[in-house]
């Protein structure tokens, strides 16, 4: 036997001279193979490299990594794959090279590393006949951010078997822990442990941990664990005999986390939803919600994906309801208060879906579907996982399309196809207004649909070569109803600028529209006239009348170096001759645009800060090039802190008929924000006439570093409404925080809304608890949520 003596310091030296793999008939290699999720203790094994000097041979060790995959889908296709062009590095204290056992012999801070491998151990022997390999003491290894740690390893490398003693592996991507005093590979995809235990928590001390005797798992299929307990420290508070949980990597089918509580409305309240991963590019999820004063309403979730424009998602509730607001005296608790219409039907439902679809020629296609039973629907089944807050929260991430608001009782679905250009844009659509009210109570329908409605827009652009500019307006509508006037609208609406600026004092831009509007009626009882055809005609005048003043204070501190005040004065005429619209139909505001003889001036303050940019802070993917193709990090950021305006319009012709108010309210708005501690929003009417508001609304936001904040809104319209809503989140401590909300209708003297709440929150769970009152309804609601496993509870 040949012993290498100061191994470490001429091993080394082999590495710096680039001394890489053997490639003799004697050298042993390994073939690469990808392993993923738990397929591992043989996956670093798998691809041996020898590196030599002269007779010296110096063992690279082979790697193990042992992965339990949590339940959540996780995907770990890149932390096991080996690259047989890239060599292994061994560096030792003293290595050993037996020539007739043909074993290799590491001792002595161990440490292998190749890429984002990394692997240590105070000792480590590799028995190339039997293929057995083993490390001990002190057993650490790296893949990129994963770790496994052990006091020993064994390994066959034939069979693919082998154990890992004091086992536990961390795995950065949700912050996971896996821990077994002996963990077995028994074939080549199947795993067990004697005992176990997986925590999303730091330390040896978790706050809490599942554990289980006889764990068994196999890839891409299942585990199961025998005695099954959650414990909160040191205190067990749940236990199975039995527990079956996915082991797949890619997305699992199963049972979701639960939402339960208690409601007025609803009574006790379970919500169980089961998760079905169809293929790689759809799935679905179907709902049981049982409520104990009102029965179970089942629902179900669609969701696919075509190619990376298109994309779509179905979702659908019914409920087959225990109660009714027929007008009895028995059923008024199951209306709502401010609504008039009742709610006989106890046969409920929601359908609404969305679709993007990518079409030839650069045609754009989405569908938008929004069809409820009832006016109260939403009211009732606002929150939830299939409640309207979650369903408009989606669609909006997802589609980037909104729904018509919970309380509206008039529910649009259209289908539309659009095109844009440069500086033109085609949109074609089918809008269908479903009025529920109408539908469910009412012989008639005179709810106006619009099948299509088509426009297509030019923005502002120039003439050729000339000093003037135009852009353009244009559309035509089919106009159908039930029960009322059915007829066609084209619409042609140019407007011709010619822009001028004197010098660096002020711009005026005159400009002039030209309106043809050309009505078709179809022939039925509705007909405005005995005509079928007609027409109208129609110019407007504008003037544009500004200036832009601006100074600059330089401050030259240590956050803001100089602040830009800029004030725009600004005069607007507007003109549109008066015209006889009475023999045209209405079918909206198009079909009437009433004479206007107006002066509009308006004053626009703004403070604009420039501040430096720290040099840690800098951006690393520069926004903008500079010479020779190279680009360069902004030095500088820009931030619009203080926006204020103040308008009012006199109307000429009420001027001229002795109108006892010519003058509109001065409206007023105002913007702060200096990106720290608060923010404000407002606008108000102001009428001189009055001496007083006649609507006024402000939204004010606190905040500090500790993550304190405080929100109030305040809204005003005289004779009409006024309410007041606050919203408080403190910071009691750093794990400890309260939330309350308050809302009240200051005009009628209601309180509409009262919530109290508190989130506890540490490094690897949270506990929220609240209380809500909304009328006569009040809601408990407690979440507990294990982070890396998931929560239960409602909010």
């Amino acid at each position: 036997m040949s012993h290498l003596q100061n191994s470490r310091r001429l091993f080394q030296g082999c590495v710096d001279d680039d001394c890489t793999v053997s490639t003799g008939p004697d050298a042993p290699r390994f073939s690469s193979a990808v392993h993923t999720g738990l397929k591992t203790l043989s996956g670093f094994l798998k691809s041996t490299r020898i590196c030599k000097t002269a007779n010296r041979w110096a063992l690279l060790p082979l790697m193990v990594v042992l992965f339990f995959g949590p339940a959540s889908a996780q995907d770990t296709s890149g932390l096991f794959q080996d690259d047989t062009n890239v060599p292994w590095h061994i560096v030792a204290d003293e290595i050993t090279y037996d020539d007739k056992t043909n074993v290799y012999t590491g001792r002595g801070r161990v440490v292998i590393t190749k890429k984002n491998k990394n692997l240590s151990a105070d000792y480590v022997r590799f028995d190339q006949k039997t293929m057995k390999v083993s490390a001990d003491g002190h057993v650490v290894m790296t893949v990129g951010e994963n770790i496994l740690t052990g006091s020993r390893m064994e390994m066959n490398l034939d069979a693919e078997t082998g154990t890992v003693y004091d086992g536990t592996i961390f795995l950065q991507e949700n912050h996971f822990y896996i821990k077994g005093d002996k963990i077995q590979k028994v074939g080549e995809d199947s795993y067990t442990a004697d005992k176990a235990s997986v925590s999303s928590c730091d330390g040896d001390q978790p706050a809490w941990k599942i554990t289980g005797r006889n764990l068994k798992i196999t890839v891409e299929g299942y585990g199961v664990v025998k005695h099954a307990a959650l414990w909160a420290k040191k205190v067990p508070v749940l236990y199975t005999p039995y527990l079956v949980f996915p082991a797949k990597r890619e997305r699992q089918s199963g049972l979701l986390a639960p939402q339960f509580g208690y409601d007025d409305r609803k009574g006790a309240v379970y919500l169980q939803p089961l998760y079905w991963a169809i293929n790689e590019s759809s799935d679905a999820t179907f709902y049981a919600h049982y409520m104990s004063r009102r029965g179970a309403k089942l629902g179900g979730e669609y969701r696919y994906v075509l190619d990376e424009q298109s994309k779509g998602t179905l979702m659908v509730d019914f409920l087959d309801d225990r109660k009714v607001d027929d007008g009895s005296f028995e059923s008024n608790k199951w209306g709502f208060d401010d609504d008039d219409a009742l709610r006989p039907n106890s046969d409920r439902y929601w359908f609404r879906a969305k679709h993007d679809q990518a079409l030839p020629a650069g045609f754009f296609a989405r569908l938008d579907i929004d069809y409820v039973s009832d006016q109260d629907y939403l009211r009732e089944f606002q929150y939830g996982y299939t409640g309207f807050d979650k369903t408009r929260a989606y669609f909006n991430k997802v589609f980037g399309r909104e729904l018509d608001e919970y309380d509206n009782p008039v529910r649009l679905n259209r289908f539309n196809v659009n095109r844009n250009w440069f500086l033109y844009s085609l949109n074609a659509e089918l809008r269908w207004y479903d009025d529920v009210i109408n539908r469910r109570q009412s012989e008639t329908d005179d709810t106006l649909q619009q099948l299509p409605a088509i426009t297509f827009d030019g923005l502002k652009q120039k003439i050729l070569t000339s000093p003037f500019y135009f852009d353009l307006k244009s559309e035509y509508t089919y106009f159908y109803s039930e029960d009322a006037l059915r007829g066609h609208r084209g619409d042609v609406y140019p407007r011709l600028y010619l822009p001028y600026r004197f010098s660096n004092y002020f711009s005026l831009e005159p400009s002039v529209g030209v309106r043809q509007t050309v009505w078709h009626f179809d022939k039925n009882e509705y007909s405005p006239s005995d005509k079928n055809m007609l027409h109208r005609e129609m110019y407007d005048v504008k003037v544009d009348l500004s200036s832009e003043i601006f100074h600059i204070f330089n401050l030259n501190g240590e956050g803001v170096e100089r602040i830009k005040h800029t004030v725009k004065p600004q005069v607007i005429y507007d003109y549109i001759p008066e015209k006889d619209q009475s023999e045209y139909p209405l079918f909206d505001s198009l079909d009437r645009i009433e004479r206007k003889n107006m002066v509009t001036y308006s004053l626009t303050n703004t403070l604009t800060s420039k501040s430096k940019i720290p040099t840690a802070n800098k951006v690393t993917h520069p926004p903008k090039p500079v010479g020779n193709n190279r680009y360069e990090p902004p030095a500088h950021t820009y931030n619009q802190f203080l926006w204020f305006k103040l308008e009012q319009s006199y109307d000429i012709d009420k001027g001229n008929e002795d109108d006892p108010e010519p003058f509109s309210p001065v409206n007023i708005k105002l913007q702060i924000f200096p990106r720290k501690y608060f923010a404000i929003d407002a606008d108000a009417d102001w009428s001189h006439y009055d001496s007083a508001f006649r609507s006024r609304n402000i939204a004010l936001t606190f905040w500090d570093p500790r993550g304190d904040t405080l929100f109030v809104s305040h809204r005003y319209k005289r004779d009409t409404s006024e309410s007041v809503y606050t919203n408080l989140r403190l910071k009691v401590s750093d794990r400890l925080s309260a939330v309350a909300e308050y809302e009240r209708d200051i005009f009628n003297g209601n309180e509409l809304r009262s919530g109290l709440g508190f989130l506890y929150e540490t490094q690897c769970w949270s506990l929220y608890t609240n209380y809500l009152k909304e009328g006569d309804d009040q809601k408990i609601g407690f979440m507990i949520e294990l982070y890396g496993i998931g929560g239960v509870g409602s909010k």
